[in-house]
Order: structure tokens, then sequence, then C-alpha cells
């Protein structure tokens, strides 16, 4: 794997070979009448593959671009190995599937088209231990991306066109209507006392600099250098705020975690925090909010962020929301910087259905209705058991790169939905 770099695999044999022609340059060669894409065997390859990664400790993406350098097929599958016995844990606009070192990527319903010299993207997430080189061993419906022998597969026979589907660069906005929670303006007084509530707190209850009372310190896996604190020179409201040194590197993991019994509150668990912090959002993985899912082996639900913007993580299979393609990660935003912002969320215990408000805006990246929609939800709902949180844990937790000072204040949990 190439950290924030890419590969590319053409006609040449060899690992690491990289080509200065990019995927979607052939394609377009062809199109201004320079002479055709190559074509199946007599030694040429089968396609040319772009696998462009990012890595952190144990973990990475992948967006990989295949371009047909064979007749136009109205499906396709990408075949590789993973030398080192690196995981995928999930994936986007394709179907993955792996047996040991072997995977395989699957052409989904709105995608499989591709015409000679033409291209198509899909993306993955996975886990590594030891090593993690890219793969090279590339094989488009069953024949050789590096040249060679192979033979391809049969053309299959065109299909009737599909009922119309979301592609990866249409995924709707969701209407506030489908969201579980009312709109801000129906959801009541900015404070956050009433029925329901069990968790409402601005910090003001805690004295000195240690918690104690209503929050304690945690490491729900693995603690490092970070701190957790009762400040008073920085809070939204009042004089106090908790305050998180989050620092960077694998296992790296503080909070503050609510002791009140958050198991009973539903059927939708609602959620609002203000929250502010001092460094950009990084490409690495980290999370700022822990909920364990008795559903789900008690694994987190995690809310944090990924390639500089917001997204919702699930510990048990490694799934994003959304998906961690570039047209995913576009339909999400980033966190801003040293100012005061709001952030609610919504989870349904009875369906899989979620939603996330930034300063009382939806954010489409952030929406499960539990119908799959690429590069939003597809992966997520690869899971059907309604999630049930049992716990509330604000802090820091980083999987490699990636420090920061960040405040929390003005915290609440309930039943009911809370304004900010």
């Amino acid at each position: 794997m190439v950290r924030n770099g890419a590969r590319t695999y053409g006609s040449r044999r060899g690992r690491g070979a990289v080509l200065a022609v990019l995927a979607v340059v052939l394609g377009l060669l062809a199109g201004f009448g320079q002479g055709p894409a190559p074509a199946w065997g007599a030694g040429g390859a089968a396609c040319q593959v772009s696998w462009v990664g990012n890595e952190w400790t144990g973990g990475f993406t992948a967006q990989v671009t295949v371009t047909n350098a064979g007749a136009a097929v109205s499906s396709w599958k990408l075949s590789w190995t993973f030398a080192a016995g690196q995981q995928v844990t999930s994936g986007w606009n394709a179907q993955l599937v792996q047996s040991g070192t072997a995977v395989t990527a699957s052409s989904l319903s709105y995608n499989g088209t591709v015409a000679s010299g033409g291209s198509v993207s899909f993306g993955l997430q996975g886990t590594w231990s030891g090593s993690d080189p890219a793969p090279a061993d590339f094989a488009f419906n069953g024949a050789s991306c590096q040249g060679g022998s192979g033979t391809p597969s049969p053309t299959p026979t065109p299909s009737p066109t599909p009922s119309p589907s979301p592609s990866p660069s249409s995924s709707p906005s969701p209407s506030p209507s489908s969201s579980p929670s009312p709109s801000p303006s129906s959801s009541g007084s900015t404070g956050c006392a009433g029925a329901g509530t069990v968790v409402c707190s601005g910090f003001e209850d805690q004295s000195g600099s240690s918690l104690s009372g209503d929050w304690s310190v945690a490491a729900p896996d693995c603690s490092g250098a970070g701190t957790v604190t009762v400040d008073t020179a920085v809070a939204h409201s009042g004089g106090r705020s908790l305050r998180v040194n989050g620092q960077a590197g694998y296992c790296n993991h503080v909070f503050a975690a609510a002791t009140a019994n958050v198991a009973a509150v539903g059927p939708v668990v609602y959620a609002r925090y203000w929250v502010r912090h001092t460094t950009a959002l990084p490409a690495d993985h980290i999370a700022m909010v822990t909920m364990a899912d008795s559903a789900d082996g008690n694994k987190h639900l995690r809310l944090g962020g990924q390639n500089g913007a917001l997204q919702w993580n699930r510990e048990s299979d490694d799934a994003t929301l959304p998906a961690q393609s570039p047209v995913g990660v576009a339909q999400s935003v980033p966190l801003p910087v040293n100012q005061w912002v709001c952030v609610r969320f919504a989870v349904d215990t009875t369906r899989q259905s979620m939603d996330t408000w930034l300063n009382d805006q939806l954010v489409p990246g952030l929406h499960d209705d539990g119908v799959p929609t690429a590069d939003i939800d597809q992966q997520w709902l690869s899971r059907t058991t309604a999630p049930r949180p049992v716990t509330l844990d604000l802090g820091w937790e980083a999987y490699g790169n990636g420090a920061d000072t960040l405040w929390y204040d003005d915290v609440a949990l309930g039943s009911a939905p809370i304004a900010c």
C-alpha cells in the first residue's frame, strides 16, 4: 500500500510498476481517434488498474480505478491477492468477497457496463498487520492485467436495462421528513431538562479539574498519553467545560464516560453536544463519541472523522457512514475549528435509521434511512440489526496520525429531540 499515493498496473509485469498514463487517459485517447484500446490476448494486458491508498496503523482505504483494455462488457469482476494477508472489512460501488488472500470485486446493477477503453471505480477499507504492500496481480474477468496468457471470460449477454438506481455521483440528499426526529424548529427548549432526558450536563457540578459524579475517565480499548480534565478557562455556557487533550498514535484513547444508565433510552436515542476543537480533522480515522452497542456484542458505535470529514464507524465490522469514497466523503462535512458548534444525532433502536446534524443542518452523508444508497449507507446496511446504545463516552480515539485539543459542553441525551 502506498500511503496517500497511487500505484498503477498495466501491461508490464512486476510489483510496484508505476505507469505515467492513468486509466482514464486510455479511454480519452481512443475517443480522439489515436488508435483503439489494446485488445484481449496476444500477450497484452486485459486492463489497467490504478490503486490509490491511504494507510494508517493497522488500517487502510483504497480507491481503485479499472480501465477496460478489451471489448465492452456488461458486467465485470476484478480479482487479486493480498501478499501480506490484509483483510477487507467493507467496500463501496462493488461487491467484495474475500477467501483467504484472494479478493474479488464484482460490479453492481448500476456500474456493470464498461466500454472498450472506458473505466470504472470502486473503493474498499481493510486491516493489516506486519506489512501492507499493494496488490500486483490483478485480473479483469479472468484475464491478466499484467499481460501474458490470461483468458478472458466471455462477455455476458446484455441484460435488460435495470430500473434506475442511484449512481455514485448522484446520491440524493435526504429530505428532513425521512429522518427519525422532527426538524430542529419543533424540538422545544434550548435547555435539556425534561422527560426522558438521562444526561443533561454543562459540567457545572464538577469541582476541581478531575471528573466526579456524573462523569468518569475511561479508555474503552487502550490508554495512551491523552488527558481529560474540567476546564474553567473555556466554556460554551456557564463557567466550566470538559477539556480533552487528544494525542496521535495507535491506541491513544481517552474519554469522559457518563455514569447515567443509557440502556433504557428509546425507542430513538437523541443526543446533543457543543464542541470546540483546534485542529482540522485528519485523513486518518479518529473517533470523538463512542457508545457501546448491546445489540452488537457491546462493540462501539463511533462518531468521529476520516479523510477530513465527519463519519460514523462501527467497531464490529469497520463499516463507515458515509462510505469513504470521494463521492461519499463529499456528502459529509468537516468539523469547523476554533468555534463552538452544535452536533445532534438520532439513533433508532427499532430499525436501521440514523441522522446527524451540524448546527441544525442535516448532514446528507450521515443519513441512514434503511434503503441502501451508493456511497452513503449501502455498506453500513450490511448489518440489518438495529443498534442499542447503552453508554455515552466523549473524548478522542486515534488510530494513526491525528492529535487535537477539544472541549465539550452542554451535553444531553434522552428519548426526545433536544435542540441546539
